[in-house]
This record gives C-alpha cells, sequence and structure tokens, in this order.
C-alpha cells in the first residue's frame, strides 16, 4: 500500500496516531478504500498476548500516553499468568482439533507420553521425557508421580480435589474432571471422547481452558521477559492488601517469596506425610492412628514430633521474618492409612500384628461423610495428646530458631471451628506447653492463635471466637462446600449441568459464591471486629489466587489474601487492580 498509494498510507497512518493518542492504547482499525478515498470504518481496542501486553503498557508509559495506575490496569490476569507458565503455541493449536474439556485445574499447557501410573510417570522423568499423568483420580499416593509428570490429566475430581490442589500449588498444567477420560489400566490403554490411546501416546493439555487435543502441540515460554519485574513493582506500589501462600515446604516456601509473597497463609501439617521423604513419618503417623490406647498413641506421637518440628522449623527459617500460619492436622485419619488388600497385609507384618487386625482397625476409621466427621479440632478435643505433640513441636522450632538468630513469626490456626468453647479447650493446652517450651529454652515466644472459619456456624457467632482468636484465616474450599451442601470431590458432574442450565453462573469452588458464601465471610470479619477491632481477617482457600473473588475479599476488609505460590504474582495484580478500581 505504501508503495501503490503513498498518500493514502501517509493519510492512515496520520489517522492511527490521532486514534490512538486519543484512545491512549493500541487498536485494531478498520478501513476502506474506495476511488482512492480513505474511509474508516470502526475502531476497537486490539488483542494482545501477555508479553505484548506487558510491553505496550510499558512503552506507552514511557511515552507519556498513559500513568503508572493505567499500566497496572491495562494487564489481566489471564495475561499475567501467560508470563509464569509454559503455554500452548495459539497458532499451532489452531491446526488441532479439541477431543475432550474438563476443568481448567491449573494453568499453562503440557505435552507428553501418557503414562498411567505414578511408576511410569517417575520412569519417563527419570529417563527425561514429557509425559502426562492420566489417572481416574489422584490421591496422596500419587504424588511422586505427580512431581514426576509435565501435566495431569484426570477423569474425575473438581477444582479443589487432590489432584487440582497439588497442581496449582507446583505451577503445573492440570485437567480435572474429564469425564470422556475411559482408563483400562489392565491392558495399559485409555480412551478420550471417541479416540482410544496406549501409555506412551502423545497427547497435548491446554491446562488453562481444560482442553485435551490427540497430537503434540507446540509449546511457547514467556517466562524471561526483563519488564515482568518492572511491572511488578508498579503493581506492589498501589496494592494495600497484602498477598501470602499456601506453602509446606521450604522449596515452595521460597518460589513463593520469589514470586513475591509476603508470608505464608497455610502450612498443612499433614503435608509433610505425602511424597517425597514421607516414608518415616507417615509410618509414625500410621501408628499413632492405629493406636489401640492412649499409652500406644503417645509413644508414636513421641516419635513423630521431632518429624513435625524439623518441617515446621525448616519453613520458619525461609520465611525469617515474615509470618507463618499452621493450620494443626485437618484431614480424616482414614486418608493416610493403606486402603487395598496388599499393602494393608505388608503394614500387618511391618507392625507385627495379624491382617484380620489391621483391617479391623483401619474399617473403624471409616465415616460415612468423613468430611463432617473426625477432623480438624475435633480430633485435638477427642484426643488432646494430638494436639499436645503440634504445639510442643511448633513451639520448639521457634524457641531453636530464636536461639540461632533467626526472627521466626509463628501464627498457629486452629481449624474448622464452630464455637469458642473448642480454641478455649485448645488454648489451655497451649499455654501450659509454651511454658514449659519458654522454661527449657530460656526465651520468650510470641505468637499469635487464630481459627479457620469454615464452617457457616462459625461466622454467625465470630464475635464470640474473636474474644480468643487474634486473627480469622476464611477456609473458602470447606465453607462453600458447607454452605452449599456440595462434595468438593465429587460435584463436578452437578455443577458442569448447572452451569450449563444457568442455575448457577460459575463453580463456586473456582469463583467465589459472592451473594451466599461471601455474605457470611462478610458478616464473620463484621461481627469478628465488633468483639476484637484489630482482629487479622485472611482468607486461605483456593479463591485466594481468583481474580474476581480477590476484589471481592478486598472491598470485604480483609487484610491479606493467600493462595498457591506460582498463584501470587496473579493475586498481587488483583488486589492492586482492587484498590485502583475503588480509588476511581
Amino acid at each position: 500500500m505504501q508503495e501503490l498509494m503513498p498518500e493514502t498510507y501517509k493519510e492512515l497512518c496520520e489517522v492511527r496516531r490521532i486514534l490512538e493518542e486519543n484512545y491512549h492504547d493500541m487498536l485494531d482499525i478498520e478501513f476502506t478504500i474506495q476511488d482512492g478515498k480513505l474511509y474508516m470504518l470502526q475502531c476497537r481496542v486490539g488483542k494482545r498476548t501477555g508479553v505484548a501486553a506487558l510491553t505496550m503498557a510499558l512503552d506507552m508509559l514511557k511515552e507519556g500516553l498513559i500513568d503508572e495506575k493505567e499500566v497496572v490496569m491495562r494487564l489481566t490476569p489471564e495475561q499475567l499468568d501467560e508470563l509464569l507458565h509454559p503455554i500452548l503455541d495459539t497458532a499451532d493449536e489452531k491446526k488441532h482439533t479439541v477431543i475432550a474439556k474438563g476443568l481448567p485445574a491449573g494453568p499453562g499447557g503440557a505435552v507428553g507420553k501418557i503414562a498411567l501410573t505414578s511408576e511410569k510417570a517417575k520412569e519417563y522423568r527419570a529417563a527425561k521425557v514429557a509425559n502426562v499423568l492420566v489417572r481416574e483420580e489422584t490421591n496422596p499416593e500419587d504424588v511422586e508421580g505427580m512431581r514426576a509428570a509435565d501435566g495431569i490429566l484426570t477423569a474425575r475430581g473438581g477444582m479443589t480435589s487432590h489432584a487440582a490442589l497439588v497442581a496449582r500449588g507446583w505451577g503445573k498444567c492440570c485437567i480435572v474432571g474429564c469425564d470422556a477420560v475411559k482408563i483400562d489400566l489392565e491392558n495399559g490403554i485409555v480412551k478420550i471422547g471417541d479416540q482410544q490411546f496406549k501409555e506412551g501416546d502423545t497427547i497435548s493439555l491446554n491446562g488453562s481452558k481444560g482442553w485435551v487435543y490427540a497430537e503434540p502441540v507446540g509449546m511457547i515460554n514467556a517466562t524471561e521477559n526483563p519488564l515482568f519485574q518492572q511491572f511488578m513493582a508498579l503493581v506492589d506500589k498501589y496494592r494495600k492488601m497484602g498477598v501470602r501462600t499456601n506453602a509446606d515446604n521450604p522449596e515452595d516456601a521460597q518460589n513463593a517469596v520469589n514470586f513475591g509473597a509476603e508470608g505464608i497463609g497455610l502450612f498443612r501439617i499433614e503435608h509433610m506425610f505425602y511424597g517425597k521423604n514421607s516414608e518415616e513419618p507417615l509410618a509414625k503417623l500410621r501408628n499413632m492412628i492405629l493406636a489401640n490406647t492412649t499409652e500406644e498413641r503417645v509413644a508414636a506421637l513421641n516419635e513423630l514430633e521431632p518429624y513435625i518440628k524439623n518441617a515446621a522449623k525448616g519453613t520458619l527459617k525461609v520465611l525469617d521474618g515474615k509470618p507463618l500460619t499452621f493450620r494443626l492436622m485437618d484431614p480424616p485419619l482414614h486418608e493416610f492409612v493403606p486402603h487395598t488388600e496388599e499393602k494393608q497385609r505388608a503394614l500387618a507384618q511391618e507392625r507385627g500384628i495379624s491382617f484380620e487386625e489391621i483391617k479391623k482397625r483401619i474399617d473403624a476409621l471409616n465415616e460415612v461423610n468423613p468430611m463432617m466427621g473426625l477432623r480438624g479440632v475435633r480430633l485435638g478435643i477427642v484426643y488432646p495428646e494430638i494436639t499436645e505433640t503440634q504445639f510442643r513441636a511448633l513451639f520448639q522450632a521457634t524457641a531453636e530458631l530464636m536461639t540461632e538468630g533467626f526472627d521466626p513469626h509463628l501464627e498457629i490456626m486452629v481449624p474448622l471451628t464452630i464455637n469458642v468453647k473448642e480454641l478455649e479447650h485448645q488454648k489451655a493446652i497451649a499455654d501450659r506447653v509454651k511454658a514449659e517450651v519458654e522454661a527449657k529454652f530460656n526465651v520468650k515466644i510470641e505468637y499469635l492463635y487464630g481459627t479457620m472459619i469454615e464452617i457457616p456456624r462459625a461466622t454467625l457467632v465470630a464475635d464470640q471466637i474473636a474474644s480468643v482468636a487474634q486473627f480469622f484465616s476464611f477456609g473458602t474450599n470447606d465453607l462453600t462446600q458447607m454452605t452449599f451442601g456440595f462434595s468438593r470431590d465429587d460435584v463436578n458432574a452437578i455443577v458442569k449441568d448447572y452451569i450449563e442450565e444457568k442455575i448457577i453462573p460459575a463453580d463456586p469452588f473456582n469463583t467465589l459464591d459472592q451473594e451466599g458464601v461471601g455474605q457470611l465471610v462478610k458478616l464473620g470479619v463484621e461481627r469478628g471486629r465488633g468483639q476484637r477491632a484489630n482482629l487479622k481477617c485472611g482468607v486461605c482457600g483456593e479463591h485466594g489466587g481468583d481474580p474476581a473473588s480477590v476484589h471481592f475479599f478486598y472491598k470485604a476488609g480483609l487484610n491479606y489474601v493467600s493462595c498457591s505460590p506460582f498463584r501470587v504474582p496473579v493475586a498481587r495484580l488483583a488486589a492492586a487492580q482492587a484498590a485502583i478500581e475503588e480509588e476511581r
């Protein structure tokens, strides 16, 4: 055009300049030329990738077209997420057909050979072969296979299922609840939609959209952009709400700090029993779970205590000077014992008792509804020695670090509370153990004592609970489960139809239900601060990394959100944008 119609081309460039200066943005411009005359038809804000959006925003700042706040508003959380994960090449992706869809549980992309077992995934990893772990659903025994996989695909599970939570914590591509996946483990075959695959065949996942492809799709890595740190410095300049992370070991904690986390809002003490180096502490935990008497249980706990202390100490050390919230043991105990006959027989042999006796003890752990059973604070009240062991381990870890010259900021969180009496019961144990540890180490331990608000009743009596609790952390995964009456592990089939039929607008485990669960959060904050004006309030459910939910939490007056390490930058951006929007 420049060669054939130089004058018209010059005119078009001038119009483009005028429009972009007027709208302060890069535009898609539609025009036509008829008989040598230029006609402008329309313009709209131009689409762009995350890398392009970042570059444009900072270039426009230099040129004086936009100010710093507008730079922060220019990137969507989804565009920022592109900068943090390897993704499928969108140009190549368009050439392939989606064969199945599931829930986008872990962002980014993955291409690799199908592994139908954790053992196969580890075998591929050892051979440096990219792989995708395909399972009916995952459980704690799959953790090492999940770590070895480049991507994870499950037939069952929701946005807060085991696979989804673990994958998001690692920033790993993951699709769950893909009911088009049918696995024939015995023959090493998996059917995805209308196509059949063997273990070793290659597939591709788009974890940001929940799409599965039958062939390898090209990948791109957009993380190495020197403008990223410059942009995040502007984000933090205008952010008012804190951002912490959910992390359970020193490596994840350090990753989160590198991503800008200001502390840990959720350290799940039970995660030391999963995955790498978990064999010894898990064996001690099982001894405690399967104990027949209080004496047996205390003996097992005494052997377990050093492992809890070391796990806590290692992460507190990384967070030196930053707050770290430890949640006391929460999951139902049956999750930690073997469920296959083969593994139960091996455990019986290891413990020197009969298979029938082991099976009897394990069967006794079964509950009709374990998520509403003997877990959380209830475990500590029924078996106070379990709580005492955890308190002693945490206080000793803190005292040892203090004597070594570190600055641990300990926060202890009691989960699943329904009234203030539970907190008082556990606090009496904490006070006694703390005094013993202080005397032993000749130090004065400062810590915060709080609770996880995850049962609707707790929000209604939050003023009473706040008379003892110094902080609230809303566990919105369970609070959503308890409010809706949806099982977070089995709800996918229901939610899928509910969304399609427009009965609910979105998966409430992915984006906070603001008119229901959100009102309970607001009520809990208001009533809690009515009792204790300086009550610190945060959220540690997966909603802490969802941008729309972060906006709501900011308006509700929370001090911080906590999310998986790889979601920290997105939460920081959402918090900054919420503050700027309020100001505007």
